[in-house]
């Protein structure tokens, strides 16, 4: 037998709304007048009537901005609350109904079943959304999601209100007045509970780093990207199934092996100097290796601590320390970087050529052409093996639109003839298998990049030149990626830990398939934030307290005006700040909670005096 949802609806006339539900739902109808009001109103008695013989209840005088004092409501929940045409009656303005708006909201929350949803319908325009049409000025708009987000919730779907579809339903106006209210383009508005912000989590990881054990605390605006493991085999997180989308593509002309083993978080700085990955050292976090050492000998480990393998790896309450984003690893030698890629791991591992048949990912003619022999004559005809190995890595960016403090990056390898120009040939089969979502290859010098609109670049092949062969390095940032092939609105989404996003990749939808979003129709909130600093000044530093103290929700920074005083070495700075959420519900409280928060960090951890 189906459960039958129980639906508490609030602020009726007439009670026709609620008759129109009774039959199929559990229904409690309430209302703000005395009933002896409330049967003066046509059809009330016969809806009321309609409601209790089948089994729902009626109530009177109850206030929808106070429903935790209705002694027949207590202890209940509810798994759907109605609110039809909400209005303060008379000309009451923007304010008041903006006010009405907000205290219901809160008031649901006493009521409402942990997978609940609230049910707002609206006239045309007095919602906000991009939804009304017309839509009205922001200022002159209910504000309907600013509203819920006072409250924790956020809008997951807007819908024609279907009047007709409601049998007996006859809209009336405030408290019942002759005129109803205009229902013709009237929208109906889903609200549900969203996740709460979560502080950044202390990350402590043990790991043997080029033979020796060290023990290091992540960065907290990094904590949150750490031990996802969204590229397991059994993922259907959505940048696994670009990874898998991308890798099924090469394999009709390449073989692929993937590497298993663990790659450790950490490489030295002589290694990434040696590599060919190109990473800009001022986009890395550093950190000096007799600091690490020294912050436990080896004899001497907590007992919470645990090997970073990728089975394994555990979280710990220390503090951090000992990291910079300024330093100059051609002369400071003695430092370990988190790792901005993993071409330096791959180049240390060797490069096999196309008899290797263990650990292999063949299909199709791959397959077929991999076990032929003769594989040294007809090379263009014969596929050579494709090194792989993805996880996230880290860069020290300034916050922007699209710059991602952690990616997961695709890095393939492989060996082949220069004759048969293998980049080209990789170029090409990359740029067929993403045309359909408008990534282009553009070429400058040995290099091809891959870019799309708005994000810019989403990764690059480029070759390094020895006797007769070619090495191709193909790196791919997946994250980018799956916002582009599956058109999410914010690469923020990717790392939600909220299940109602993530449960509709769980039938592995192809790219090219649009999300649902979490979150509807956000609202940015702007705040400046001015401060006197010393002689010198790290900006990088600035934007990792941001990450910090804002949980991530800031989505963008801009350096608005500076000011250096004549007669003494500070200097001024105003940066406006937005924050803007995917994720959870951002109400304007939240936001100015967050930025006090971040004037308390920067005050503490940069010696900034606040303006």
């Amino acid at each position: 037998m189906l459960h039958s949802r129980t639906i508490l609806l609030v602020g009726e006339g007439n009670f026709s709304f609620s008759a129109s539900l009774c039959e199929m739902e559990k229904v409690t109808a309430t209302c703000p007048q005395r009933q002896e009001e409330v049967l003066l109103f046509e059809g009330a008695a016969s809806n009321i009537s309609s409601i209790t013989e089948s089994g729902g209840s009626v109530l009177f005088e109850v206030d929808c901005t106070r429903l935790e004092e209705c002694p027949a409501l207590r202890g209940r929940l509810f798994d759907r609350v109605l609110f039809n045409f909400p209005h303060c009656g008379r000309k009451s303005g923007v304010k008041k109904n903006k006010e009405l708006l907000r205290n219901f909201f809160l008031s649901c929350l006493q009521v409402l079943a942990k997978d609940g949803e609230v049910h707002v319908s609206l006239c045309n325009g007095q919602g906000g959304t991009p939804a009304d049409e017309p839509r009205r000025e922001w200022h002159n708009s209910w504000q309907v999601v600013a509203m819920a987000a006072e409250a924790g919730l956020i809008l997951s779907a807007v819908y024609p209100f279907e009047s007709s579809s409601r049998q007996g339903y006859k809209c009336t106006g405030y408290r019942s007045q002759d005129k109803g209210f205009r229902v013709e383009k009237a929208l109906l508005h889903v609200f549900a509970r969203s996740q709460v912000y979560a502080s950044p989590a202390k990350v402590e990881v043990e790991e043997m780093v080029e033979g020796e054990k060290i023990l290091y605390d992540v960065p907290a605006e990094l904590s949150d990207f750490m031990f996802r493991r969204f590229l397991c085999s059994d993922s259907v997180h959505p940048v696994k199934l670009v990874q898998d989308f991308l890798l099924e593509g090469l394999e009709e002309e390449w073989p692929i092996s993937m590497t298993t083993e663990s790659i450790p978080f950490f490489l030295t700085a002589k290694r990434l100097q040696a590599s060919s990955c190109g990473v800009d050292v001022s986009q890395c976090y550093f950190r000096f290796g007799r600091d690490v050492r020294s912050l436990h000998t080896q004899e001497h480990l907590p007992a919470t601590t645990v090997s970073s393998s990728k089975e394994d790896r555990t979280k710990s309450e220390r503090p951090e320390g000992f990291w910079s984003t300024s330093l100059d690893p051609e002369v400071d030698l003695d430092l370990y970087v988190l790792r901005p890629s993993l071409l330096p791991h791959m180049e240390e591992l060797p490069v096999e050529k196309q008899d290797r048949k263990n650990d292999v990912r063949k299909s199709g003619e791959a397959l077929k052409r991999a076990n032929l022999e003769g594989n040294d004559e007809g090379h263009q005809d014969v596929p050579g093996l494709l090194c792989g190995a993805s996880e996230v890595v880290f860069r020290n960016v300034p916050i922007s639109l699209w710059g991602l403090p952690a990616f997961h990056e695709l890095i393939l390898r492989g060996v082949f003839p220069s004759e048969c120009e293998p980049m080209k040939l990789l170029g090409h089969k990359l740029e067929s298998l993403l045309a359909p979502f408008n990534v282009s290859i553009a070429t400058e010098g040995e290099v091809l990049h891959l870019t799309a609109q708005p994000m810019g670049i989403l990764g690059k092949v480029f070759v390094n030149h020895q006797v007769d062969t070619d090495i191709i390095n193909v790196s791919l940032n997946l994250d980018l990626l799956a916002v582009l092939l599956f058109s999410l609105p914010d690469w923020r989404l990717l790392w939600t830990h909220d299940q109602r996003f993530l449960k509709q990749f769980r039938p592995r939808p192809p790219p090219g398939t649009p999300c649902q979003p979490l979150s509807l129709f956000p609202e940015p909130i702007r705040f400046d934030i001015s401060f006197w600093t010393g002689p010198t000044w790290d900006e990088k530093q600035f934007h990792a307290a941001v990450r910090e103290a804002s949980h991530g929700s800031v989505k963008l920074v801009k350096l608005i005006d500076t000011f250096s005083h004549p007669d003494l070495s500070q200097t001024s700075y105003c940066y406006r700040l937005t924050y803007h959420s995917h994720t959870h519900a951002l109400s304007h409280t939240q936001a100015l909670h967050f930025h006090k928060q971040l004037e308390s960090l920067l005050s503490s951890r940069l010696n900034v005096t606040i303006r």
